[in-house]
């Protein structure tokens, strides 16, 4: 689990103002918390270096770009050892078609964000990586029609 940091008005405003827009300058981040640029400019250094910045990447249309299928799977395993989940974790992450991968707690164990360019492409995703995968005793999946909010981060504005 990670740490938690103790953030004040200051790291949350330029954490808010990021995650809008991770393009921000450090002269408009710095003049949106009300402070300088160099200590701005050490206060985000920080922020990256604890790890709470995890990184900067640019918010992709995946239709624009091919990918018109969204697929939701739930996944159930026949093992939930602590190797068998970390083995489990270990391949979706090698699998380029999952843009997100959560362990939950209870009936399921697994879900997944799954992308496709379209239903035949998923289709071979399905029956030839994720079904027949070590451990996979069931898959469950859910397509999805549109998706009106999609937003990153977590909420920082008090």
């Amino acid at each position: 689990m990670a740490k938690k940091h103790k953030l004040d008005k200051v790291d949350r405003q330029i954490l808010y103002d990021l995650q809008k827009n991770g393009r921000l300058s450090n002269v408009e981040l710095a003049k949106n918390a009300g402070i300088s640029a160099p200590p701005c400019l050490r206060r985000v250094r920080a922020l990256e270096d604890a790890g709470i910045i995890r990184g900067y990447n640019a918010e992709i249309d995946p239709e624009s770009v091919g990918y018109t299928v969204t697929v939701f799977a739930f996944v159930g395993l026949t093992s939930q050892a602590e190797a068998d989940l970390k083995k489990f974790e270990e391949m979706v992450v090698s699998w380029e078609e999952v843009r997100e991968c959560h362990m939950l707690m209870g009936e399921i164990d697994f879900l997944l964000k799954i992308v496709a360019t379209d239903w035949d492409d998923f289709q071979k995703f399905l029956t030839s990586k994720l079904t027949p995968a070590p451990n996979v005793s069931h898959v469950k999946t859910a397509l999805s029609i549109r998706s009106e909010k999609d937003l990153p981060g977590v909420p920082l504005q008090e």
